[in-house]
């Protein structure tokens, strides 16, 4: 017997209903009981946020954030029990890292992500395991070579950033006149800058290290300005799961003082790198040095 369309209306909204009660559950669980009931974690990466976690030339994601994620990934399948846990890899832009994290889509996230306390309303960190602050990516014979440069020309930052947060601020606060353009990723905005769409490229220092150092021709690239403020990068990972947090903590803190932490820096940070062999010669910031004691997973404002 067909049903009737009241039938078939209800029919439908019981459907729906049930699926979105099983993506709320998804993305409620625990996170470690939700890896032992279904076996797999998904991590998540940046395709070009050197050295953190960025592709190969194997289109393999590689790098600092992305070795951590692979220790914790251990230490998940001994907490979970799950010796055969199958780790799924999934790229992540900066626009949709937190909501396919919220959603469940993934489970951690090991990238360039500055943990500040407008994020954490809706994520928790882990640990800051960096510091860096907004400079700008410039071609090598440009006159801009400070902020106060930058009045009435074009200026791009990737979108969903806190540093385009900084940078429409910093034009309103100072009044510099700027017009500020918008990217989909790091990648997409230095290629604004090459193609001469955009004067300068507004991002974290050691992110623009990283593009130079790996540019066709690095010389033709130049880091300039004083960095705007000093923010924290973190692991992101869903909010209200205090078990998985003490987890990834105790992960960093057993890093960190066993020397592993700084022989993982020294890998990615003053060591020639995938996949051209540079060296970003980038030192560890005070502001890290300390951390490395103080394991403060204090937010930027």
């Amino acid at each position: 017997m067909n049903p009737t369309p009241i039938r078939l209306a209800v029919m439908t909204a019981t459907v729906a209903t049930a699926a979105l009660a099983g993506v709320a559950t998804t993305a409620g669980a625990q996170t470690l009981d939700k890896v032992k009931a279904s076996g797999s974690i998904t991590v998540a990466y940046r395709e070009s946020s050197i050295p953190f976690s960025y592709l190969d030339d194997k289109a393999q994601p590689v790098g600092f954030g992305w070795e951590i994620c692979g220790r914790i990934v251990d230490e998940v399948k001994k907490a979970s029990g799950r010796a055969d846990l199958k780790v799924q890899t999934q790229s992540v832009t900066s626009a949709n890292r937190i909501p396919l994290l919220v959603n469940g889509t993934i489970d951690i996230e090991c990238g360039s992500t500055t943990n500040n306390s407008d994020r954490a309303k809706q994520v928790t960190f882990a640990t800051n395991y960096f510091y860096t602050g907004t400079r700008l990516l410039v071609k090598a014979g440009s006159p801009v070579r400070s902020y106060a440069d930058l009045a009435g020309k074009k200026v791009v930052s990737t979108t969903g950033t806190t540093n385009f947060r900084i940078m429409r601020s910093y034009n309103e606060e100072k009044k510099l006149g700027f017009e500020l353009l918008g990217a989909k990723d790091h990648s997409e905005s230095q290629l604004v800058v090459q193609s001469g769409r955009a004067d300068a490229f507004a991002m974290d220092d050691i992110l623009l290290y990283g593009l130079r150092a790996s540019a066709a021709n690095p010389a033709e690239w130049a880091v300039v300005g004083d960095a705007l403020q000093v923010e924290p990068y973190a692991i992101m990972m869903r909010r209200d799961d205090p078990t998985f947090k003490t987890l990834v903590d105790g992960v960093l803190a057993r890093l960190m003082d066993s020397g592993e932490f700084a022989t993982l820096y020294k890998k990615w940070f003053q060591s020639p790198i995938p996949p051209k062999n540079i060296n970003l010669n980038a030192p560890m910031s005070q502001e890290l040095l300390d951390n490395l004691k103080a394991r403060s997973d204090r937010p930027a404002t």
